[in-house]
């Protein structure tokens, strides 16, 4: 990989840490045992990287020792040698990590697909983006390390296309808009994101009204950014919170009409219906799409039959 202008002078390891979404820890390490090298030389990681600068890292031994492959029936949209494009269900946690062990989409990757990336972290190995466990949607996770980096890069460079369909609380004023809010980890709890955090980053999401009903709107959301948390940390910040999210604006039930029960949402109504990228071996663009789950259909059909 070769350092822009706009790169010049990030430590090495912070460089590599967010090019290649390794933690910083880690790349230190790999770093330190001589498997870094700019301009052909190794060096340290606290070195000063400057632009033309030419870096190249090797992992020399596979991350996922230590990943149980589990026999999880897993919606496989597309996979060839390079990567894997799933359909990942609601419920489902990315990754194993505290508190849960098993289970995890990573867990059936590694049954499924047996020659997994090195890169990525030993729990993780290839995973360039995540879904939250209780969203829906289309994934992709690179089985080799050059996809990996190639994917990895399209995500940085913001050419990856995403698109989300979520129920929101309330009647939003407008037909489509933008929210432009800074996010960061926030700082009463450190689980949570904030667009009040001291050192956000920037984040911009795009919306569009794709029905209305009643004291619910239907949208389409599309990423201009990738921060954690980023469509449920924006709409709970302009007061209409993704319903079902218990975590930013807590709103779980919503009225189905007056004198009506009222429809309760188990878990948040968010799903990742689009996902393209540029397949980082072959340079064809690849879009593919997955349908709205069968519980956020259900409560879409609940709310419109009493419009």
């Amino acid at each position: 990989m070769v350092v822009q202008i706009s790169e010049a002078g990030e430590r090495l390891d912070v460089f590599l840490a967010a090019r290649t979404a390794i933690t910083r820890s880690q790349i230190q390490k790999i770093i330190e045992k001589g498997h870094v090298s700019v301009n052909g030389r190794q060096t340290a990681r606290n070195y000063r990287i400057r632009a033309g600068d030419t870096i190249a890292i090797e992992l020399p031994v596979k991350s996922n020792e230590g990943l149980e492959p589990e026999p999880i029936p897993v919606d496989i949209l597309y996979a060839d040698e390079y990567l894997v494009v799933v359909n990942k269900p609601a419920g489902m946690v990315m990754y194993p990590a505290a508190g849960h062990n098993q289970g995890t989409l990573m867990n059936a990757i590694a049954y499924h697909c047996p020659n997994l990336a090195s890169a990525g972290g030993p729990l993780r190995p290839g995973v360039v983006h995540r879904l939250d466990k209780d969203t829906s949607g289309v994934i992709v996770i690179a089985l080799d390390d050059n996809a990996y980096y190639g994917l990895v890069e399209q995500f940085r460079r913001r050419t990856v296309g995403r698109r989300y369909i979520a129920l929101v609380s309330g009647a939003l004023s407008e037909e489509q808009g933008e929210i432009s809010r800074r996010i960061g980890r926030s700082g009463s709890d450190r689980k949570k994101m904030s667009t009040h955090a001291r050192r956000g980053k920037e984040a911009v999401t795009k919306w569009k009204v794709l029905r209305r009903l009643g004291s619910v709107t239907l949208i389409e959301v599309k990423l201009g950014t990738g921060r954690t948390h980023q469509i449920r940390v924006h709409f709970a910040s302009i007061g209409h919170p993704v319903l079902g999210d218990r975590t930013y604006g807590k709103k779980v039930e919503a009225e189905r009409g007056k004198g009506a029960a009222k429809i309760t949402f188990p878990r948040q109504m968010l799903h990742a219906a689009i996902l393209g990228f540029v397949h980082p071996a072959t340079g064809k663009y690849l879009e593919f799409s997955s349908p709205v789950p069968d519980d956020m259909k259900q409560k879409i059909e609940e709310l419109s039959s009493f419009q």
